[in-house]
């Protein structure tokens, strides 16, 4: 008999994901493929080159993820997108759940990205995503503000990624 790996569970046990407060969230694309754009530097040129003005230039699909990010506030009322990034293969998110709103189908970020992800895949015609996402409970504001550091640097950390394909690491 043939025995495969147990997959690991990465959300907190016991932990109510529909509960008021801020997640950091990061989604990646299928098998890591620069599926949303390219990182520019401030002259606008792709380039892995160490500068300090780097930004996303979306293409399409990361023009169809950037609009449903918008759309979260608007479809779930108690929800707000505190700040993201859209990179190239991947998205980072930070997403605050104002009230739990205690419905019958409460909301939890689960539900809520899983239904984000499928939204994304309709308007693509294929899904871009990789299984599951990752998340982390902000625990208080030293938290939240390192993470926000970490998102605005992002893109000059890219020169570094192991999945940046640009012209070097060609």
């Amino acid at each position: 008999m043939r025995h495969f790996p147990v997959r690991k569970h990465n959300r907190l046990k016991n932990y109510d994901y529909s509960r008021r407060g801020a997640y950091f969230v990061t989604i990646c694309a299928k098998n890591h493929e620069n599926l949303f754009g390219d990182i520019i530097n401030a002259v606008g040129a792709a380039s892995c080159r160490p500068q300090t003005d780097f930004r996303p230039q979306l293409n399409k699909t990361g023009q169809i993820v950037k609009d449903e990010i918008a759309t979260l506030s608007a479809i779930y009322t108690n929800v707000t997108v505190d700040k993201y990034i859209i990179m190239p293969n991947h998205v980072h998110m930070i997403i605050s759940i104002l009230n739990n709103g205690r419905q019958d189908a409460a909301l939890t970020i689960s539900r809520m990205m899983n239904q984000w992800k499928r939204a994304i895949s309709i308007k693509t015609g294929f899904s871009p995503w990789q299984k599951s996402f990752h998340d982390h409970i902000i625990r208080n504001e030293k938290d939240y503000c390192r993470i926000v550091k970490y998102i605005e640097n992002n893109p000059i950390r890219w020169v570094n990624d192991c999945y940046c394909k640009n012209e070097i690491n060609r």
